[in-house]
């Protein structure tokens, strides 16, 4: 198709998150009216990413609450189960019976206040159950998800206050990332300008500000296997999960106009209509145009193909058009995204269905919003980020501050 935005991937199928446990979402600054008072406190975010039978992947998240830096920062908590650290990355862990350690190693091991590290961890477990944990202790202090008084020097006069922390999350319009991603992220954004032509007018953004908040697919279906109505269902409900995880983070944040991209799926192309399982006309369905050996959806209703929104060739006019095509190839492995949307492997899509998060695809879709591949370098003090292929199966912390520097540079041109 020749997009603007080529990226090619190589990635190993993950099978994605079947739970999650958020300990603490709320923090609460304090005041403090002596001068040697301290103020302590964190929160964990801990995420399943992976699970397949007797085994897992996790993430974890670690917020420092307090107003000092923690160096270096150790995490401890008790397995409900049976569960067993293998392997883990950006941490030293270690276990006895229950009882896990996760300690900062040389990049990560201080922790300043208002900042999260996060680290990530394969393990075992037996039986059907693999239950998360529901409590965590940094540096010996309870992760409540709330601030206050050192117990080893508590101060005379604290005031509570709901002043929110410097996090950069909702309702928040100031650039006020974590102190540790400040540097990676100007790195980061240096590579952009470096890389892109800044100019382009047909980025994931420009296409959601141009539809005021939705996202019209078209799925071209490479693959000769036979696709059910519930299937086509699925794949919809699914891509408004994914498109959901990575912008939720968006939601409030420095004058992003929208709670929600609301994402549909309106047509299908495909080989063969009797690959096509239904009879209802829910969507349009394009039959034997074959472009680069794959079905291709009417180009006359593509806005790859007509970017400037003029859609007087497409049957039934610009309510008919996509903004995307979901390209699912059978055989294929790894993955390519850009401005025309996201291809990957037919099966390895489908069979990721039931799963909290399709890795590729939200790493592709990454490249439709304008993130970039990390094959060569890595910004200062990051290692494991769905960005850069093959590390992480999750969108990290670092993955939706690039996605927030994004608007931060381009929300101009919106009138914000």
């Amino acid at each position: 198709m020749g997009p603007a935005l080529p990226r090619r991937t190589r990635l190993r199928a993950a099978i994605a998150a079947t739970a999650v446990a958020v300990v603490a979402a709320g923090a609460t600054a304090f005041t403090v009216m002596t001068a040697e008072a301290a103020t302590t406190g964190c929160a964990v975010d801990y995420q399943v990413t992976a699970e397949w039978p007797g085994g897992f992947n996790a993430n974890v998240d670690i917020t420092n609450l307090g107003d000092t830096a923690l160096d270096p920062w150790k995490l401890e908590w008790d397995f409900p189960g049976t569960q067993k650290v293998s392997n883990a990355w950006n941490t030293t862990a270690t276990q006895s019976g229950a009882h896990v350690t996760a300690a900062g190693v040389d990049y990560n091991k201080r922790l300043a206040a208002a900042s999260t590290a996060s680290f990530g961890f394969s393990g075992t477990f037996t039986g059907s159950t693999n239950a998360v944990p529901t409590s965590f202790k940094l540096n010996g202090i309870a992760c409540t998800g709330d601030a206050g008084p050192s117990p080893t020097n508590p101060p005379t006069n604290v005031t509570a206050s709901p002043t929110e922390l410097p996090t950069g999350g909702p309702e928040q319009d100031e650039w006020n990332p974590p102190s540790n991603l400040v540097q990676p992220l100007n790195e980061v954004w240096a590579h952009v300008e470096d890389t892109y032509n800044l100019n382009f007018r047909n980025f994931g953004w420009d296409q959601v500000m141009a539809t005021g908040g939705t996202i019209d697919y078209c799925v071209r279906w490479d693959s000769r296997n036979s696709v059910t109505l519930q299937t086509r269902d699925a794949i919809e409900a699914k891509l408004q999960q994914q498109y959901n995880l990575w912008f939720d983070q968006m939601k409030g944040w420095s004058e992003w106009p929208f709670d929600q991209i609301d994402v549909n799926v309106v047509g299908w192309a495909a080989y063969d209509r009797n690959l096509l399982q239904w009879s209802d006309n829910a969507v349009d369905v394009y039959i034997g145009d074959i472009r680069e050996d794959a079905p291709q959806c009417s180009e006359a209703c593509g806005r790859f193909f007509h970017q400037d929104g003029n859609y007087s060739q497409c049957p039934g006019g610009a309510a008919h058009h996509y903004d995307q095509s979901l390209w699912l190839t059978q055989g294929m492995g790894g993955g390519a995204g850009g401005d025309w949307g996201q291809r990957m492997g037919q099966e390895y899509f489908v069979n990721s269905l039931g799963s909290t998060q399709i890795t590729i695809y939200l790493h592709e879709l990454g490249h439709t919003f304008g993130l970039d591949d990390f094959y060569d370098w890595t910004p200062t003090g990051q290692c494991c980020f769905i960005m850069n292929a093959g590390s992480s199966a999750t969108i990290t912390t670092f993955d939706q501050w690039m996605l927030r520097d994004w608007w931060r540079h381009l929300k101009s041109r919106y009138g914000y």
